[in-house]
């Protein structure tokens, strides 16, 4: 690691950060080299952290930062504020368009139960929008802290280099976790003041009570969460390969629409079931009664493999590369 030059310029936030929380050598040594204090009592070592602790302290730590940046928060923003359009423009154009205008049927839904409008959000938005904000935060996430230049002093606590990563990783998943509840909670406040809300007539033909139905929102945000984690464990392995974030974050956008494409073309039918994106939809299973389960259970299992295989990737690449910047 190359030694700081004093012309560089760190915030004391990331100095706070890159200070170790105890080592119980060097605390045993100060005590002893610090001599007596006034009344003739040795200065007491300072209590040693548990390693679950301080790693919890240094994932807060990265947490507040992420929800503190202005950045983060207008893209949360923007996400919060979709599903209100989408709910007013369906509102005012109510009885122009209806059933056979080509429209998803989780769309042609939303007039007829409130609930409906946090799936539609959902659908519409995990296909690009929800993606992006992701990648802007995954991606930044270790190639940001190399560019800035305080990656080393990140580092130069013992804390290690797997126990950080392993912070950065859980932080953005976090993000995820918060977006997805901001797209869902608009969209539903937005849905029950518009429209109708009660009993839920599902895809299959069934009725479910309304507190159902609500519980089943529940469940396609932590489905829709699990899929961008696996995203984010892409853009987080990008990140580790250079110290340019812009370059990570575009090479996850170019990733994802790519995916989209390749949804697209029918001669790759057989190539479809191994991209990502392909079962970033497929939380409908809970709008079917029973819940289809099959469909939803194999994409879960294509998230774990993706975040399995592209976290390994991230972990090798940054436990193994020499920090210079």
């Amino acid at each position: 690691m190359s030694t700081v030059s004093g012309k560089e310029a760190v915030s004391a936030e990331n100095v706070t950060r890159a200070i170790p929380d105890h080592d119980p050598a060097q605390g045993r040594d100060r005590a002893m080299t610090a001599g007596q204090v006034a009344g003739g009592r040795p200065i007491p070592p300072p209590r040693a952290v548990s390693a679950p602790r301080a790693w919890l302290r240094l994932l807060g730590s990265e947490v507040g930062l992420t929800f503190r940046r202005p950045r983060n928060l207008a893209m949360l923003g923007v996400l919060t504020v979709i599903p209100v359009l989408i709910g007013i423009a369906l509102r005012m154009f109510a009885g122009t368009g209806g059933e056979g205008t080509g429209a998803p049927v989780i769309f042609e839904q939303i007039t007829g139960n409130g609930l409906f409008l946090t799936f539609a959000a959902l659908s519409l938005l995990v296909q690009l929008m929800l993606p992006v904000c992701v990648a802007v935060v995954a991606g930044d996430s270790i190639a940001g802290e190399a560019g800035i230049g305080t990656l080393r002093y990140l580092l130069a606590a013992p804390a290690g280099r797997t126990r950080l990563l392993a912070a950065k990783y859980a932080c953005v998943v976090v993000f995820c976790l918060a977006a997805v509840t901001a797209v869902a909670l608009s969209a539903l406040l937005v849905g029950l003041l518009l429209f109708p809300a009660g009993p839920i007539t599902l895809l299959s033909g069934g009725t479910i009570p309304f507190l159902d139905g609500v519980l089943r929102i529940g469940v396609v945000v932590l489905y829709v969460t699990a899929g961008m984690a696996a995203l984010a464990a892409v853009a987080l392995a990008l990140s580790t390969l250079t110290e340019v974030s812009v370059g990570a974050i575009a090479s996850t956008v170019v990733i994802v629409i790519a995916a989209q494409v390749l949804r697209a073309v029918p001669q790759l039918s057989g190539l479809q079931p191994y991209l990502l994106t392909e079962w970033w939809s497929g939380f409908d299973g809970v709008l079917r009664d029973p819940v289809a389960t099959g469909d939803m259970g194999q994409g879960l299992l294509v998230f774990a493999a993706y975040a399995v295989v592209f976290c390994s990737i991230a972990w090798a690449r940054f436990t193994g590369k020499d920090i210079t910047a």
